[in-house]
C-alpha cells in the first residue's frame, strides 16, 4: 500500500478525479460492445462506478435511486432522493443531470399515485431525447412494476448487467490502492481480535469489537463480520451466533469491511488456546490448498488451474460440489462483494476463465478437524499483475493464531 488514508500535497495519493474518469470511460468503453442503447441501474455499485456518487446505505435496496447512461452521452444521468445536495457537492456531474428519485420505495407508496408510471415516463424521455428509445434499453435490477412500465411504453429491454460486470472486473490502479487501503483496516482489527479472544467470549461480542474498530479507523460501512466458533464451524454456519466461546475451540472470523465503496472478504482463524493435533492438521491442509491455488494465479493461467489444487466436495464430505460451494471458493471483489470471476469446482473445470493484470479477488478454503473442535478457514485478496500476482491482506497465516492462554501467540 503506496497511499495513505488521507490525501496529500507533497506525493501522489489515491486521485479520485482521476479514478471517477476511468471508471465512467470504462463504462461507456462496455456499453458500446454491448450493442445496447443505453443502461439503467438501479445496483448502487454499479451507480457509484458510472457517477461517482453514494447515498449511503440506508437507500440500498429501496428501488428508487438510479442513473442513466446513454450510449453516445457524455455524462450520465443521476437520480438520487438527495438530488439538492448532490447538485451543490457534487462538481463532476452537471447539475441538470441531477434528477429526484421517488419511484414506488419497493411498493410502499400505493400504485395509484402513479410514481412508477412518472418514472417510466421520465426515463423515457431521456431516451427520445438522445434518440435511444428505439435501442434496446440495458437494465440490471428493476422492480417488475417498471419493467412493464416501460415495456408498455415501447422500451425494448436487455440485460444490462453482463456489461456493468465486465467493466468492474478489471481496476485500475486507484481501486486496487483503495481495496489495499481496506485490506489494512483488517490486518488491524485482526489484533485486536488476538488480543481480546478468550473464553466466555460470546461470537456476537468478537463481531462488536470488529464493527467498532472498524468504524473508528474511517470504514464507511460495514457489510459483515462471521464469526463462527466451534462446533458450528462444521458444516460451515455462514452467521453470527451468542454463542460462547470455549477453551480449545478453534473460530474463524470473515470480515467485509468497506473503505471509499471497497470491500474486503477476509478469513482468518483462531485458536481458544494452543492448538490441538487435529486442529493443525485441518489448518496444515487448508493452508496448502489456498497457497498452491495461489501459486498457479499469473496472466494467461486459468480459473481451471486454481480448483484443479483443491479437493472435491466427497473428499470434504459432501455429497456434490452444489453442498460444498464457498467452501473452496474464490470472487471477484471491489465496490461489490463479489464481482467476476467466480471460481470453484462446480464450473472453473468446464468453463474455465482467464487471468488477466488488474483482476482483483479474493481466494477461501476450509477444512473441518477431525476432533470436531472446529473447521481452520483461511482467505486472501489478491491482485493479478503483470507478471503472476501480489496477496494485499498481511495478517499472517502461516499458522493458527493460538488467543487466551498461557503458552500461547497472544495469552
Amino acid at each position: 500500500m503506496k497511499a495513505g488514508f488521507n490525501g496529500v500535497d507533497y506525493e501522489d495519493n489515491i486521485n479520485f478525479d482521476r479514478m471517477r474518469k476511468a471508471r465512467l470511460s470504462r463504462a461507456k468503453e462496455y456499453l458500446k460492445a454491448s450493442g445496447l442503447g443505453a443502461l439503467l441501474c438501479y445496483d448502487f455499485d454499479n451507480i457509484r462506478y458510472i457517477t461517482g456518487t453514494h447515498v449511503g446505505e440506508w437507500n440500498r435496496n429501496k428501488m428508487n435511486r438510479h442513473c442513466l447512461l446513454i450510449d453516445g452521452v457524455e455524462q450520465p444521468i443521476l437520480f438520487d432522493p438527495a438530488c439538492p445536495s448532490k447538485r451543490l457537492h457534487v462538481s463532476w456531474l452537471p447539475a441538470e443531470n441531477i434528477m429526484p428519485a421517488v419511484g414506488s420505495m419497493r411498493g410502499s407508496i400505493p400504485a395509484e399515485a402513479g410514481m412508477v408510471v412518472q418514472e417510466a415516463d421520465e426515463i423515457v424521455s431521456y431516451l427520445k431525447k438522445y434518440g435511444a428509445d428505439k435501442k434496446v434499453l440495458g437494465i440490471d435490477i428493476v422492480d417488475i412494476p417498471l419493467y412493464q412500465a416501460l415495456e408498455k411504453a415501447g422500451i425494448t429491454i436487455g440485460d444490462g448487467q453482463a456489461p456493468m460486470v465486465e467493466a468492474r472486473m478489471i481496476k485500475s490502479e486507484d481501486e486496487i490502492e483503495l481495496l489495499k487501503c481496506s485490506a489494512a483496516m483488517v490486518d488491524a482489527v485482526y489484533w485486536q481480535v488476538a488480543k481480546h479472544l478468550r473464553p466466555g467470549a460470546t461470537e456476537n461480542e468478537m463481531e462488536a469489537l470488529i464493527q467498532g474498530e472498524l468504524f473508528r479507523m474511517g470504514a464507511e460501512s460495514v457489510e459483515f463480520v462471521n464469526c463462527i466458533s466451534g462446533m458450528r464451524g462444521n458444516p460451515h454456519s455462514h452467521t453470527t451466533s451468542n454463542r460462547m466461546i470455549r477453551p480449545g475451540e478453534l473460530v474463524y472470523f470473515d470480515v467485509g469491511n468497506v473503505y471509499n465503496g471497497y470491500h474486503t472478504c477476509y478469513y482468518r482463524t483462531f485458536s481458544c488456546g494452543r492448538p490441538t493435533k487435529a486442529q493443525e492438521e485441518a489448518y496444515s491442509k487448508a493452508l496448502k490448498w489456498i497457497r498452491d491455488g495461489i501459486s498457479v494465479i499469473r496472466p494467461r493461467a486459468t480459473t481451471a488451474e486454481v480448483v484443479n489444487m483443491w479437493p472435491t466436495a466427497q473428499e470434504l464430505g459432501f455429497k456434490d460440489e452444489k453442498e460444498a460451494f464457498l467452501l473452496q471458493f474464490a470472487h471477484g471483489i471491489g465496490l461489490g462483494l463479489w464481482e467476476k470471476p467466480a471460481i470453484s469446482p462446480l464450473f472453473s473445470k468446464a468453463h474455465p476463465f482467464e487471468f488477466k493484470p488488474g483482476m482483483t479477488f479474493a481466494i477461501e478454503t476450509w477444512c473441518p478437524a477431525a476432533d470436531g473442535t472446529g473447521s481452520a478457514r483461511i482467505e486472501e485478496e489478491i491482485v493479478v499483475t503483470e507478471t503472476g500476482h501480489e496477496v494485499i491482506t498481511k495478517f499472517p497465516s502461516d499458522e493458527i493464531t493460538s488467543c487466551g492462554f498461557p503458552g500461547c501467540l497472544f495469552p
